[in-house]
This record gives C-alpha cells, structure tokens and sequence, in this order.
C-alpha cells in the first residue's frame, strides 16, 4: 500500500510539472529518451533562483571563496589522474529472459530478474563516464570523455585561482556546471538523471585543520537548507561506513531528506585529504603544494567538499512544498525559490480593468517576474497560480478604478489585503524579501 501511495504522490508531481511548465520529458514528441528532462519557463526560473541562492551564500557573501567556470571538457589524463577511467564504474547485471538492465548492488536476489523472474548474467564492471572522440578521427588517441563531477576542474585551477585571486589558506573554489553519468538505473523523476547539474565547493585547508573546516561545513551547509523553505525535520545525516567511503575519502556525510520513495541523499559533504591535488601533481608533473609564508612551510592541502545537484534540490523543494487541500493543489514556494513573484488579474475583460490591470503588471516587471492572466474565473486562476507556487496575486476591480488600490491575496493564508498602487511595489518588497 504504501508503495503505492508513493508512486501516487510522485506521479501527481510528475504531472503539475508538466501542466505547470517546469519540467517535461525530452525529445517527448518522439517518444523521449529516458532520464532526461527538459526545464519548461517555470522549472528553467526556479532553477535560476537556486543557484542564485546557493552563488550567493558561497560567494558573494563570503570573502574566502571565488568561483571558477571550468570547461566539460578536459584532457583525459585528468580522469585517469582522479581515478575515473579504472574505478569510476557499477556493477551490471542483465536479464537474459527480458533483457533489462540492473546494478547488481542494488538488488535483494541477485539469481533472478526483479521485473520478470528471469535468469540473470554474472556481474561485469561498467563504466560510468560518457566517451567521445575530439577531432576528425576516431581513435583512441582522440578519446575525451563527458566530465562525471565538476570538481577535477577547480583541482587542476587550484594555483590559476590561488595566484590570480591572491588567496591564502583556507580558501574555497565553487563552481556550477553540467555533468553526465551513463547511470544504469537512473529514475524517481529528475532524482537520478544522466545529464544534470552540480553546485560543487572544494575548500582547501591546512592538514591540521581537517577536523574543524569539516565540521564547521556540515553545519553551514544544513543551515542553507532553511534558505531553501526545506522542513528541519525531513532532514538528516548519514555517515559513510568504512565500506560506503570512496577511495579518496577520509571521512564523509551525506545531508538526506525524506522522500516520498525513503531517505535519499541531496548533498555530499567529504573530507578529501590531499588524495586529489597528489594524484595530479603526480600525473601533470607539476608542482600544486602550497607555501605557507608564515610557517615557511610547503605541503598539499586537504580538501573539504560540498557538493550538490541543482536538478535533484529542484525536485526537493518542489516535493517539500507540494500540499493537497479540500480546493486545491499548492506549492508552498518560499519566495526566493518561487519562479512567479506576483500574478495580475484584472476581475473583468472590461471597464479599464485590463488596461490598469497590464499598467501594474509592466510597473513591476524589470523587479520581479510577473504573470499577468485576465482568462477564466479568478478562482481559476487564483488555483493556477497556487499550482505554480505564486505567493502573491494582485486583482483589480471596479473599486480599484475609483480608489486606485487593489486586492493582494496571499498564496499561503488565502488571505486579502487592500493596498494602495503607489504602496505596491514596497509591499511586495517588504513580503518578498523574507
């Protein structure tokens, strides 16, 4: 039963996202391709306002990290320094009655097909990453690879962005940026996808001081969550075990949530050690120690990683915010995240609604995205726009003309307000900015 209901609540997300415009399937006219999404005009909005959120937490209002924009792709050599191209792989099984694919890790009976009973292969090492070939030729001289994460990019940057920043340590690179993994099973909407999106820190400190930048950056990054309108309380860690750590870990969390498919991870918070910058001062040949000029001393630095998907926290705040009432389906967006600030209705096609009504809407676009909607009732398009996660929908009326004021309904509490025109925009100012 409860799997059921699971799969009911995902499959109502799933369609609010398309009815909705935030996410569809892609090249769905042509049946789509498995486990890649499109970003619809509402989806590609509060996309924009979560990296925003996420930019302006770890850049702009810190003094310690610069950001960098490292190119998809890289020379190989990189991803044999970081161990990708020999470790960076599932185990694959398949069916050979129905001819599905599975990671074998990942199921209870490894003798026989979940989906059909059928009799299933021996396990065989697949490799995660995408190969292409640069150039005219395809040989293996030409081999490039889709990057699988964005942070090798910020480790082979590290002394570009130390010196041209002047940077001492402790000091962080963030970058955003597209990634891709041929997952075998990806699935549960965008959770696990092919081609998605990575918000990635690096912070590089002195191997002494491990410990403390690790713990100080757990706790940071569980507070931004709040930033966000996540419940506390759908919420967790989860510590690696020795037999979960990667091989270039020392130690490592994850941040979970509850989905409505179980505990899952949104965020990786790792202690690196010196594993990366060694491995490509080995391989590159080139010098990456750092010299501290006050104990005169050279020496790697560890790294303390956070590392998020932009794609997966969208579904999470959209699964965190989605609520069925008696009268309607809400998204309970905080307003930062919201892709809409305000819509505006004028009540009627008539009377000099519509034009105050696109007179409000223009004095406010430039400031906030705004939607302005005179089609159907405006209950209708009042629950439109709780389906969207508008917080705020501005009508105008016949009182409006004589009084020049206008009715603001809050997303939320269903409550109206009478406000002033020309107090619109502070109102809005004052209630957005929370």
């Amino acid at each position: 039963m409860a799997g059921k209901e699971t799969n009911n609540i995902m499959d109502k997300l799933v369609s609010l996202s398309k009815r909705r415009g935030f996410i569809f399937q892609s090249s769905e006219i042509y049946g789509g391709i498995n486990s890649c999404y499109d970003y619809g005009p509402l989806g590609i909005e509060m996309k924009k306002n979560i990296k925003e959120l996420w930019w302006k937490a770890m850049v702009y209002e810190r003094d310690d990290i610069e950001g960098v924009d490292a190119s998809i792709l890289m020379h190989p050599r990189v991803w044999e320094a970081s161990g990708h191209v020999e470790g960076f792989t599932d185990p694959l099984v398949d069916c050979k009655k129905c001819k599905n694919r599975f990671r074998s890790d990942l199921l209870e009976d490894t003798s026989k097909c979940p989906r059909c009973g059928g009799e299933l292969t021996e396990p065989r090492n697949f490799n995660l990453m995408f190969k292409t070939f640069m150039g005219p030729v395809e040989e293996d001289a030409a081999v490039v690879y889709l990057r699988p994460e964005t942070a090798q990019g910020i480790y082979v940057n590290f002394h570009n962005v130390r010196e041209a920043a002047r940077k001492k340590l402790p000091f962080g690179i963030a970058q955003i940026g597209k990634a891709f993994r041929n997952e075998i099973t990806p699935g549960n909407f965008t959770f696990r996808t092919r081609e998605f999106e990575q918000m990635e820190m690096q912070f590089f400190v002195h191997p002494s001081e491990d410990e403390k930048w690790f713990d100080y950056w757990m706790e940071e990054r569980l507070k931004w969550y709040q930033r966000l309108g996540i419940r506390k309380e759908k919420l967790s860690f989860h510590e690696h075990g020795p037999d979960e750590l990667a091989h270039y870990a020392k130690k490592a969390f994850d941040i979970q949530y509850e989905f409505p498919f179980g505990w899952q991870e949104i965020e990786g918070i790792h202690n690196r050690t010196d594993f990366d910058l060694n491995r490509h001062q080995e391989y590159s040949k080139k010098d990456l120690r750092y010299f501290d000029d006050v104990k005169k001393e050279r020496f790697i630095p560890y790294i303390i990683e956070t590392s998020i998907g932009c794609d997966r926290t969208l579904l999470t705040t959209l699964v965190d915010a989605y609520e069925e009432e008696a009268e309607r389906v809400v998204l309970h967006l905080v307003p930062a995240v919201a892709p809409i600030k305000a819509a505006v209705f004028p009540l009627v096609k008539r009377d000099g609604m519509p034009e105050m009504g696109h007179k409000i809407a223009d004095d406010l676009r430039g400031t906030y995205r705004i939607f302005y909607d005179e089609a159907g009732s405006v209950g209708r398009r009042y629950r439109r726009q709780d389906e969207a996660g508008t917080p705020f929908c501005i009508t105008i009326d016949s009182d409006s003309l004589q009084h020049n004021d206008v009715t603001v309904r809050d997303r939320d509490t269903m409550n109206q307000v009478r406000i002033g025109t020309d107090q619109l925009k502070s109102y809005l100012a004052e209630k957005l900015s929370v």
